[in-house]
């Protein structure tokens, strides 16, 4: 049970809380109980419960998605939250058992851990939300995802644990790495002006909350409110809608298109849209220009498992479980992979729907690098409290590691304007209708991130827990070898 609640606490670390120092809390009690497990088995399972308590108080949002029309998915709710907890949790019960299994010593468990936080990313296509970098977004130290991503800041954040844990009986040394730490959180990030572009775009949101966005009544309300929106005031550069920002399919939309066009008064319009093709559906956006016709087209790739597909259909609708995803035919079809948008005299875009932002990985896979990031996203799903909150995080990561601005335009919240140190310049509140106008930040230089990506660490990493397993044989070898040889 303390092992539970020791990984809840790391949730005060994410919002809406925001108190960064408390990620310290569960990885510094990946110390403590690694040093108490008397087994490799005890000590993966004190991992799972601290693991668990972690993601389960942290992803408390789950819940909403299910209960968007309660009476078909809501009972899944819970079961969602417990499963995708635990299933979560096991990755730390993994590093901690290794850890255990290697010689219980506190170098290996912050390799271990930052390795199977990197699983994490990739495994099942991969889930990073709430990796424990994230709680540093909004202070000094979260600049150290510029050269580290989040693989080398969690290594940091590990030394930093082990450190403290270390020196625990050593209450000077380690209260000052602790105070160290907190003023590092502390420090607000230097606020001088950030070099900015003479182009000025519009994020634009509409504020439909996701039981109101497909209603036949409502959605004239929500497209004329849109619309309202980009006609309004002078002429912007940049005119930036939210994912599926129209209810209609991509190939029934030109009336529709036209009329926005005719709002924008010859700027172009970035929108969220879906389209079919051969029996397929994707969840695309498109470029409007200023005639109103499709410049250009980008399908989301990197699709929700439950949310936009079903994984292993045949297997879960025998056991008679459904997904979110069956409310499209079926779910989406992944589009082909990352690309860069030509945007006219404002650069190129990489473009990221909703959850694609949360990949570190897939935000620097084009070989070029791009002049901006823009995510169109529906965050109505996520509800009103920490899901926006940590999703809007998650956009400020990805902004200080490829050192480029990150323009967001997000239905309910929270639209916003992210310069290359991952400072908010210009945002819509949640669960507010209405537009924001901003100068568009001038991109950084290529961060160190930018150009080695997740490489250097993995190897990094791997060598390290290749280290540990060597290490621990040459010691059984040298043990059996002094071990006295059995009597006659």
């Amino acid at each position: 049970m303390l092992a539970v609640l020791a990984g809840a606490s790391g949730a005060l670390a994410h919002a809406p809380f925001d108190n960064a120092i408390a990620i310290l809390i569960p990885l510094i009690a990946a110390f403590g109980l690694l040093s108490i497990a008397r087994s490799t088995a005890a000590a993966g399972l004190l991992g799972v419960a601290l693991g668990t308590g972690y993601f389960g108080a942290t992803l408390t949002w789950i819940l909403e998605p299910f209960q968007v029309d309660a009476a078909t998915t809501g009972w899944m709710a819970p079961f969602a939250l417990v499963l995708l907890s635990v299933g979560l949790g096991l990755f730390w019960g993994a590093a901690l058992a290794f850890a255990r299994w290697a010689g219980a010593r506190a170098w290996v468990l912050a390799l271990a851990l930052t390795g199977t936080e990197m699983l994490r990313a990739y495994v099942l296509t991969g889930f990073p939300w709430a990796t424990p970098p994230q709680a540093l977004v909004g202070g000094l130290a979260g600049q150290v995802l510029a050269w580290g991503g989040p693989h080398g800041t969690m290594l940091l954040l590990m030394g930093a644990a082990a450190l403290a844990w270390t020196m625990s009986r050593q209450w000077a040394k380690a209260a000052l790495i602790v105070a160290l730490a907190m003023l590092l959180d502390v420090i607000p990030l230097p606020m001088s002006d950030s070099p900015l572009t003479d182009k000025t775009v519009r994020l634009v949101q509409p504020n439909a909350p996701q039981h109101e966005k497909w209603d036949p009544a409502r959605i004239p309300v929500f497209i004329d409110r849109q619309i309202e929106y980009t006609a309004d005031g002078a002429v912007p550069d940049l005119v930036v809608w939210p994912e599926t920002a129209l209810p209609y399919l991509l190939e029934h939309a030109q009336p529709a298109f036209d009329v926005i066009a005719d709002a924008a008064r010859g700027a172009p319009v970035v929108l969220g849209i879906q389209r079919s093709e051969a029996g397929r559906y994707f969840n695309s956006l498109v470029v409007l220009d200023a005639t109103g016709q499709v410049a250009q087209t980008y399908d989301k790739h990197h699709l929700v498992p439950f949310g936009e597909y079903m994984p292993l259909p045949g297997l879960f609708r025998s056991l008679g479980i459904q997904s979110l995803a069956d409310r499209v035919d079926g779910g989406y079809t992944a589009g082909p992979g990352p690309l860069l948008l030509d945007m006219g005299p404002l650069g190129s875009a990489l473009p990221l729907i909703c959850y694609e932002a949360v990949f570190a990985h897939g935000v620097g896979a084009t070989s070029e690098r791009p002049d901006f990031l823009m995510q169109l996203t529906n965050d109505a799903w996520f509800g009103m409290r920490s899901g926006p909150q940590q999703h809007l995080a998650q956009a400020q990561m990805r902004a200080i590691e490829q050192g480029l601005p990150l323009i967001r335009s997000a239905n309910t919240g929270i639209s916003a304007v992210i310069d290359p140190k991952g400072r908010i310049t210009a945002a819509l509140a949640l669960n507010e209708a209405g537009y924001v106008d901003a100068q568009l930040p001038a991109p950084g230089a290529p961060t160190l991130y930018s150009q080695t990506g997740d490489l250097p660490w993995v190897l990094f990493v791997l060598l390290g827990l290749i280290g540990a397993v060597l290490h621990r044989a040459r010691t059984r070898r040298a043990q059996a070898i002094d071990a006295p040889a059995p009597e006659a």
